[in-house]
């Protein structure tokens, strides 16, 4: 595949006009194969305000939820692999308030299909502090069905996951990404894609939301009320970073060989990687381990193969593999700034971004 001017253009139209709509002020955009980038653009300005910064290669977004399939799957992984975790183990062999009757057979796995029971969400913020507070609020609350007879996509479940696998691999979940990124990266400076981002890096973050429950416009400071009450360090939401680390990210996933000669060593081991984009078998689920998968209303539009794997972020960003196109996309923005519930414009935009990647690259 190799992207042409003309061939790319439809998809840098629809970015600017959803700019010029005030879908987002800022985007930024990387489309690649295993093998490496072939289209990198940026788009806007870090905000609406007259003088704002325009958007670079280099504008850090808040990933928002695309924080559980980096960061929290990717630790799952290799805890997996070094047998510190297996995911058929139940959550009570490693939560001790998870003891309720209803939810005693709710394993590891579970949690990374979101078919564990819980409720999609709650305002944990509101009442609770810390990690032991939320982890007692989610053990004790009450389930919404049987575990695995459904799939209800569930940021109490990855909170929940994050704090099983800090216990598990005996390190917080920050300290515990900064390892794979160095061991399999080359750090921070080679993959700026981090928890609780480092004060050079704030005049380069794109801001989120101006209507927060903290009052101030949020730049640098995970945008999730849960995640931000957490520390900003969570299992569902705080990792920050730029387009094009997430797609060194995704090279890691998709495992090129050539990728591997750059540096970009391989995330886990092929076997493991199977296993964990492998659909669920959960009725009615649209889940791999962490990931979400193709379907016709998913958010990479309707032409990437039955393959696809990929997930969102409720700040406005998306990151989706094709591995039988041997493609990758990701689209980072900021549309939650400054309201968060100003419009849900990004739906469109993601699938119109996706089909025309397709359609240009064919």
């Amino acid at each position: 595949m190799n992207p042409t001017t003309s061939s790319i253009e439809p998809v840098c139209r629809i970015i600017r006009d959803a700019i010029a709509a005030r879908v987002f002020p800022a985007a930024s955009l990387e489309i690649g194969t295993a093998d490496g980038v072939l289209w990198a653009q940026a788009f806007g300005t870090l905000s609406y305000d007259a003088e704002a910064a325009p958007a670079t290669a280099e504008t850090v977004f808040d990933l928002a939820s695309l924080t559980k399939v980096v960061a929290t799957t990717s630790i799952a992984m290799h805890l997996a692999e070094v047998g510190a975790v297996r995911l058929d183990d139940p959550v009570q062999l490693w939560i001790d308030g998870w003891q309720l009757a209803d939810r005693r057979t709710v394993s590891v796995r579970d949690l990374l299909e979101h078919c564990a029971g819980l409720p999609a969400w709650k305002p944990l913020f509101e009442t609770c502090s810390g990690r032991t507070e939320f982890l007692a609020a989610i053990s004790r609350g009450q389930l919404e069905y049987a575990p695995r007879t459904a799939s209800i996509y569930s940021d109490l479940g990855f909170i929940l996951l994050g704090v099983l696998l800090e216990t598990a691999g005996g390190a917080t979940l920050d300290r515990q990404w900064d390892e794979i990124r160095n061991d399999r990266f080359g750090g921070c400076d080679a993959m700026p894609l981090a928890y609780r981002p480092p004060a050079d890096w704030i005049g380069r973050t794109a801001p989120t939301r101006g209507d927060s429950p903290r009052g101030r416009v949020l730049v640098g400071e995970v945008d999730d009320d849960n995640a931000w009450a957490l520390g900003g360090v969570a299992g569902h939401a705080g990792l920050f970073g730029t387009a094009a680390a997430l797609g060194r990210f995704a090279r890691a996933v998709m495992g090129s060989p050539k990728g591997e000669a750059r540096g970009a060593h391989p995330l886990a081991r092929p076997e493991t990687i199977r296993t964990f984009l492998a659909a669920s078998t959960v009725p009615g689920s649209s889940r791999a381990l962490g990931w979400d998968t193709m379907r016709t209303t998913s958010s990479c539009g309707s032409s990437m193969s039955p393959e696809a794997v990929g997930h969102t972020g409720f700040t406005g960003t998306s990151l989706w593999i094709d591995p039988r196109l041997d493609l990758y996309v990701v689209l980072l923005t900021n549309r939650v700034h400054p309201r968060a519930d100003a419009n849900d414009a990004i739906q469109h935009v993601r699938r119109a971004v996706h089909d025309a990647v397709v359609s240009g690259l064919r």
